[in-house]
Formats: C-alpha cells, structure tokens, sequence
C-alpha cells in the first residue's frame, strides 16, 4: 500500500504530464510543413482513414502529437515515479571524470565471449554464470565505461540499476543492451566490490498482455525477437513485478493507474483552474478540499486544516500575505515554495 506521501509525489508528476499534454494537443488548423513526404505518401489511405480522422494533416499531427507523449511518459513520467518509489535517482557515469567507472580488458574479453556464445546459442542467457564471469579481481588495462543507469539504488550491501524501456527493443538492440548491462556490471563490480551488484532491464507494461496490469514474460519475450537468446527471466522486471519491485510493495501498479484514472478526467483542466484560484479555498471550501483529496494533494490540504494558525501568524514575516496568496500550480508544478514558506509559520 503507498502512503499518502508517495501518492501525492505520483499525483503531482500526472498533473505535470496533462498539462503538458494540454498545451501540446494539435487544435485549430493542423498543417505539417515539416512532413510533406508523410502527407504525399498518406494521400493513397485517404479512403481508409476518412472515416477515421478528418483529413491527412490531422492525422500527421495527431501521430507526432502521440509520439511526443510517448517519449514524455519513457523520459519523464516512468523515470520520475520510478524515483519516487525507490528512493533512487537516474545515475550518469559519463560525464563527471570522478564517477567515471572502469572495465578490464579480462572483463572486455569475458563479456565478448559471453555476447558471442549466446549470439551463437552455444549457452543461454544465466545469470549466475555470466556474473562469475564478469565479476573478476584481477585487473589489467583499465579503461573508462561511460554509462547512465536510468534508476540506480545504493545499499549498504548491494547496488541495484534498472534500465527502462517503454518500446520493444528489436534484436540488434537487445544484443546492445546485454552488452551494455554485462559492461556497467563488471564497472560497478570494480567500484563497489564488496558489494551485491543487481542490474535489470525494466519494461513499464506488458503490450501482449489482455489485462492493463497482467504480464507473461516468457510470451513478452518471445515477441522480442531474440529476446529470449539474449535475456533471462530473472534481468526482466515487466508490468506488476518492475512496479512492486521499485515500490517493495504488492499491487503498486494498480495504484498508480488509480491515481491516474482520478485525475486524468475529460474535466482535467476546469478542475486544475479551479484549483489554481485562490478565492474558491475561501469561497467554497468543501467542494476544494473535495477536490484535494480526489487529486490525492495532501499538502494543501494540511495547509487547508491549519489555516487559521497560518493567517493568524501571516504578520511575522514580510511579503507572508503574498505568498500565502500565490497559486497552487506554477507552469504544472505544485508550489512546494509556498507550502514550506506557509507551514514554518505555524506555532512549534
């Protein structure tokens, strides 16, 4: 079960998205004058998609419109909340010469050997085995492995990264991303030695699935094509298992489509302006904090209970009727500023 901490933290991220949704959403006119070769090639569907869509610009525009959400849920959305949840943060080996890891070339050779047998199925993917392989003490001819881990956790006793995926890789790709995990492995086994190093590729859904939260993953793999020449069941964390695993927690999944189920209604927008103005906290409290609570914003509604205390104390600091007067929302992101500004007033 997620505390209202972590529902809120989740709530506030799916506000951020739908706004950016809202203000990305083609209306009006749709034209694509950077696509004309779309629009010549879409001209021979026009039969098959009038009555589907208006015409071919909408189309193209809806298309790209899709796509710009598909990339902000797999660079934004999943990674933030993966965050949230773990209590980890997105890890860049690359560019900082002091996080910078190294590989030895004993561990180049181990991790080519392991790519080419099961490139060649002389053996299957076993992670036992390739991590006795990888996981070497004896070093020569250490080189830089730059690398960013998507989600990275440290422990007293283990290192856990996930790489998230939100598309099928093809099988070029999963081949690279093996060799990718197989190299920041032996990296981070380098670094922190007398540690547990844990590395999975972490997919957000099951699209072969029949149940929004179900997965198969011996099914999810064989529509990968080598995904099962290339990958253990155990590196995969698909649909349910990668949620509860961030989360340590059983049908974390489910809540996080909950949230968003609550707050992504076709009335989304008329319910965040009402939000954001400040005369309906005063003018019509219970529909507000009815509201609060349905957007899973616990904060502002601690605000709301101590109200009295806060505008009794608004007096102790300068500009404190000005803040207290600021909005919600800034650009989509909840206002923390105002919130901890609001709450240090309160009498200890």
């Amino acid at each position: 079960m997620l505390d209202n901490f972590t529902k809120e933290k989740i709530a506030i991220e799916v506000i951020k998205i739908l706004i950016k949704i809202h203000e990305s959403m083609p209306i009006g006119e749709f034209h694509d004058k950077h696509n004309p070769f779309y629009k010549a090639f879409l001209n021979d569907f026009t039969d098959k998609l009038s009555d589907k869509v208006p015409d071919i610009p909408f189309f193209i525009s809806l298309s790209s419109w899709l796509h710009g959400l598909n990339t902000t849920l797999s660079q934004s959305f999943f990674e933030s909340v993966s965050h949230i949840l773990s209590g980890g943060e997105k890890q860049d080996f690359t560019s900082n010469r002091e996080t910078l890891l190294k590989v030895s070339q004993e561990q180049k050779n181990a991790i080519a050997n392991i790519i080419t047998d099961l490139k060649n199925r002389v053996f299957r993917p076993d992670l036992n085995r390739e991590n006795e392989l990888i996981f070497l003490t004896t070093h020569t001819n250490l080189d830089a492995n730059s690398f960013t881990a998507d989600v990275f956790t440290e422990e007293d006793a283990k290192i856990i990264a996930i790489e998230l995926k939100i598309v099928q890789p093809n099988a070029s790709e999963m081949r690279g991303e093996k060799q990718k995990i197989l190299e920041a492995k032996a990296a981070l086994f380098n670094r922190f030695h007398h540690k547990e190093i844990e590395y999975y590729i972490g997919f957000p859904f099951d699209p072969t699935s029949d149940t929004s939260t179900g997965a198969n993953k011996s099914k999810f793999l064989c529509s990968i094509i080598d995904g099962h020449k290339y990958f253990a069941s155990d590196e995969i964390l698909l649909a349910s298992e990668l949620w509860d695993f961030l989360s340590g927690s059983k049908n974390t999944m489910e809540h996080i489509l909950d949230i968003i189920n609550k707050i992504a209604t076709k009335d989304f927008m008329g319910k965040f302006k009402y939000l954001n103005d400040n005369t309906n906290r005063k003018n019509n409290i219970k529909t507000y904090e009815t509201l609060l609570n349905d957007w899973f914003l616990f904060s502002e509604i601690e605000l709301l209970n101590n109200d009295f205390e806060i505008t009794k104390n608004l007096h102790k600091k300068t500009r404190a009727r000005r803040i207290y007067n600021q909005s919600i929302f800034r650009d989509g992101e909840y206002n923390f500023e105002k919130y901890n500004f609001l709450m240090s007033l309160m009498d200890k």
